[in-house]
């Protein structure tokens, strides 16, 4: 049997990552692989599904609710991109996990819409660990600002940091940024505040996947990798 280039690219970057956990001395179970599908078609996402991937991370609300419906139930959904609060309400219930909680704003809108469906969500804080005028996110001493208010919100549960680092060509040279949203997280993790763990480690893409892996990331988000390039102006 010919495996699709999907399905082919997909086992190939789980090896990556469990060569790169093995280098690093870690159990490449600890490290779950997020297929990013944003403006692919289904039938991609399922021939991925086929190939084992269970989570699938989106960055828009609208692709996202069209696509739950129409893919099998034990997919675990990711809300990895920019979030509105004019949004939260319709992924509520629906998403995993949300990665990029950016303010405390944002946070207060996803505990009211949480307590008022009569559900938990679980997110992560957005971390500008480059400091890049283009990237959302907080610089870490917010972020310890962010967690500790956050904290106190009902219907979430803090669960860990996330990061987008810089695009660059030597993939290396994000180590630092990787190592020092891992650092932030023990920072954090030491103060033992009430609703927080910092278990879950959001970093890492299709360009710098495997440093993240070795650096401790617990999620990895990589979608060119499996999927291919994206067209943008479909």
């Amino acid at each position: 049997m010919i495996m699709s280039t999907i399905a082919e690219n997909y086992k190939n970057v789980l090896a990556n990552i469990e060569t790169a956990c093995i280098e690093a001395g870690r159990d490449s179970k600890d490290a779950t692989l997020i297929a990013v599908s944003k403006t692919k078609p289904l039938c991609d996402l399922k021939e991925a599904y086929d190939a084992g991937a269970r989570d699938f991370g989106e960055n828009h609300v609208q692709e996202l609710v069209e696509k739950i419906p129409q893919m099998p139930e034990d997919v675990r959904w990711h809300m990895i991109g920019h979030l509105q609060r004019n949004k939260v309400k319709y992924i509520i219930g629906k998403v995993y996990l949300i990665h990029s909680v950016d303010s405390l704003r944002l946070a207060q809108e996803i505990s009211k819409e949480s307590v008022k469906a009569g559900v938990n969500t679980d997110i992560l804080i957005e971390v500008n660990i480059a400091s890049e005028e283009s990237k959302w996110g907080m610089d870490a001493e917010g972020a310890v600002s962010l967690v500790t208010e956050c904290a106190q919100l009902p219907g979430i549960s803090i669960k860990g940091l996330m990061c987008v680092a810089p695009i660059t060509e030597n993939a290396e040279e994000n180590s630092k940024y990787f190592k020092a949203l891992k650092q932030l997280s023990v920072d954090i993790e030491a103060k033992k505040i009430h609703n927080v763990s910092m278990s879950v480690l959001s970093m890492g893409m299709t360009g710098d996947y495997m440093v993240a892996a070795r650096e401790g990331a617990t999620y990895l988000r990589v979608g060119t990798g499996i999927f291919g390039p994206r067209d943008y102006n479909k």
